[in-house]
C-alpha cells in the first residue's frame, strides 16, 4: 500500500509540475496533443531512459541495448553471456547501464530463470533508431525518405495515421519554398545545388505518388486522411512544376555569362576553380613585391583638390581651349579574326546535311584548335533562335540555319590534337514549324569540349553577347 501511495503522490507532482507551464485557468488535460502525448508515455519514458544526459551516456546505453538485441537466436540472455558479449565495458559502468534499462521497462528480469529479456517497447525504439541511422547514412538530400517510409508501411498494415500525412506534407512545403528561394537569389551555384536536390526529392515524389494514390481510393480511410493525401498530392505537383522555373533562371544566367575572350572560360569557371582551392590566400604568395601602403587623407585636403579642379575646369571653359586632338583607335582588326572564322564555320554549317540521320557534333566542331573549337561551341545556343534570326548579320545568318541542336549531359573521349573530350551532342534537321522555338538544352550547363592539356574545363554555352 506504501508503494501505491507513494506512485500516486509522484504522478500528482507531475501534474502540479506540467501546470506550472500552462497560464492560469487552462488545464492541460484540456489540449487534445498532451492527451496523446500522456497516453504514449511508456514509449516516451523509454526515449528518455536512452536520450537523458550527455552524448557519451546516451551512446553508452544505445550500445549495450543494441548488442543485447542483436542476438535473434536466444530470446533470453543470462549476466555471464552479458559479460562476455559486453566484456569491453568497465563492470560498474555496465551495470549501471543494466539498471537504468531494467528501472525504464526496457529490460527485465527473470528471476525464476535468472536471466534478462528485451522488451518489445525496446525493439521497436530500436527499429526507430535503426530506421533513422539508416536515412542518415543514404544522405539522403531532401530529407524524405524515413517520412515517406514510414507513411508507406503504415498504409501497408492499414494504420496511416493523419499526423504522418501533415508531417510529409509540411516537408514538401517546405522544399518548395526552399527552392523558390534558391531561383529568387539569382546566384548560379545555389541553383545548380537546389536543381540537384530537385532532383532528389522528384524521385521519392515519384515513389510516393503510389502510396498517395492508395490512400486516396482507399474507403477505410476518414474524410481528415483523404484531405492530407490530397494535398500532399497538390504539393507534390507544384514541385514537379518548378522544373521549368530553374529553366528559365537558368538559361537566363547563361545568356549573362562573361567569358574571357577566346579562350572558352567564363567566370564561372574561374569561380569554380576558386571555391576548390584549400588556401586562397596561397594564391597571393610572391604576387605582389612591395608590400601595399595605405593612404590616409582628410576633408580639408579632399576639398582643396575638389576645389583645385573646379577651377581649372572653369579656366578651360573661359580660354575655349579644346583638348588635344587624338587618332582614333583602330578597333576593326580586334574582331576580323573571330569574324573570319565566324563565316567560314557559316559555311560548314550551311553545307551540313542533317535530312537522312543526324550530324554528330564531333564532325561540326574538329578538327580546330581548343579555342576555335570552343569558339565555335559557344555560338551552337544561336541556332533556332527567334530574337537573334529578326536580326542582321553573320549571327543572324547562324540562327536561321534550318537545324536543332541536343546535347546530352556527358562526354566521350575524341581523338585530337587539342581536344580531349567533347560532349554528346547532334545536330538534326528542323522542320519549318520548328525553326522559330529551337532553344538549346532547358536548365543544363553544357561542358562541350574538354582541353587536353592540364584538364581544364570550356566551352560552356553561352549568349551571344560574349562573341559578336
Amino acid at each position: 500500500m506504501q508503494n501505491i501511495h507513494d506512485d500516486a503522490v509522484h504522478q500528482n507532482d507531475d501534474e502540479h509540475a506540467l501546470q506550472s507551464y500552462f497560464k492560469s485557468g487552462i488545464s492541460p488535460d484540456d489540449v487534445a496533443q498532451v492527451f496523446h502525448l500522456k497516453r504514449a508515455q511508456p514509449m516516451l519514458q523509454a526515449f528518455t531512459a536512452l536520450f537523458h544526459g550527455g552524448f557519451n551516456g546516451v551512446l553508452l546505453r544505445l550500445l549495450v541495448l543494441r548488442e543485447l538485441a542483436s542476438d535473434v537466436q536466444t530470446p533470453s540472455l543470462t549476466r555471464a553471456d552479458i559479460n562476455t558479449r559486453l566484456g569491453y565495458l568497465e563492470p560498474d559502468s555496465l551495470e549501471t547501464v543494466l539498471s537504468r534499462l531494467r528501472t525504464n521497462g526496457l529490460l527485465v528480469w527473470d528471476a525464476t530463470q535468472s536471466v534478462y529479456r528485451i522488451t518489445p517497447t525496446a525493439r521497436n525504439v530500436l527499429a526507430a533508431i535503426e530506421s533513422l541511422l539508416q536515412v542518415n547514412e543514404q544522405e539522403d538530400q531532401a530529407e524524405m525518405s524515413y517520412m515517406l517510409t514510414q507513411v508507406a508501411g503504415a498504409q501497408a498494415v492499414g494504420g496511416v495515421s493523419v499526423e504522418q500525412l501533415h508531417h510529409l506534407l509540411g516537408r514538401l512545403i517546405e522544399l518548395t519554398e526552399e527552392f523558390s528561394d534558391a531561383i529568387a537569389s539569382g546566384s548560379e551555384f545555389q541553383l545548380r545545388a537546389a536543381q540537384q536536390k530537385w532532383h532528389t526529392a522528384c524521385d521519392w515524389v515519384e515513389k510516393g505518388s503510389e502510396i498517395i494514390h492508395a490512400i486516396t481510393n482507399d474507403s477505410r480511410a476518414d474524410s481528415a486522411t483523404h484531405k492530407a493525401a490530397q494535398a500532399i498530392g497538390r504539393a507534390q505537383s507544384a514541385l514537379l512544376n518548378m522544373q521549368g522555373m530553374f529553366s528559365r533562371a537558368l538559361n537566363q544566367i547563361e545568356r549573362q555569362r562573361v567569358h574571357l575572350g577566346q579562350s572558352g572560360l567564363s567566370t564561372t569557371d574561374i569561380k569554380t576553380w576558386l571555391l576548390k582551392q584549400d588556401d586562397l590566400a596561397a594564391l597571393a604568395t610572391d604576387a605582389m613585391s612591395h608590400p601595399m601602403t595605405p593612404l590616409f587623407i582628410t576633408p580639408s585636403e579632399m576639398i582643396d583638390v575638389a576645389e583645385s579642379e573646379l577651377l581649372a575646369t572653369r579656366v578651360s571653359a573661359v580660354l575655349g581651349s579644346l583638348p588635344v586632338g587624338e587618332d582614333a583607335p583602330e578597333i576593326e582588326k580586334d574582331d576580323q579574326d573571330a569574324l573570319l572564322e565566324l563565316d567560314t564555320w557559316l559555311s560548314v554549317l550551311t553545307a551540313t546535311d542533317a535530312s537522312d540521320k543526324p550530324a554528330s557534333l564531333q564532325d561540326v566542331l574538329l578538327p580546330a584548335s581548343f579555342a576555335i573549337a570552343s569558339y565555335r561551341a559557344s555560338l551552337l545556343p544561336l541556332l533556332g533562335d527567334a530574337n537573334e534570326s529578326a536580326l542582321q548579320g553573320a549571327t543572324a545568318d547562324l540562327a536561321r540555319l534550318p537545324l536543332i541542336f541536343s546535347s546530352k549531359d556527358k562526354m566521350q573521349k575524341v581523338k585530337d590534337e587539342h581536344v580531349a573530350a567533347i560532349s554528346v551532342a547532334t545536330l538534326t534537321a528542323a522542320l519549318p514549324a520548328a525553326l522559330p522555338v529551337t532553344t538549346p538544352t532547358a536548365g543544363k550547363k553544357t561542358k562541350v569540349v574538354e582541353k587536353i592539356d592540364g584538364g581544364e574545363q570550356a566551352a560552356d554555352e553561352s549568349d551571344k553577347q560574349a562573341h559578336e
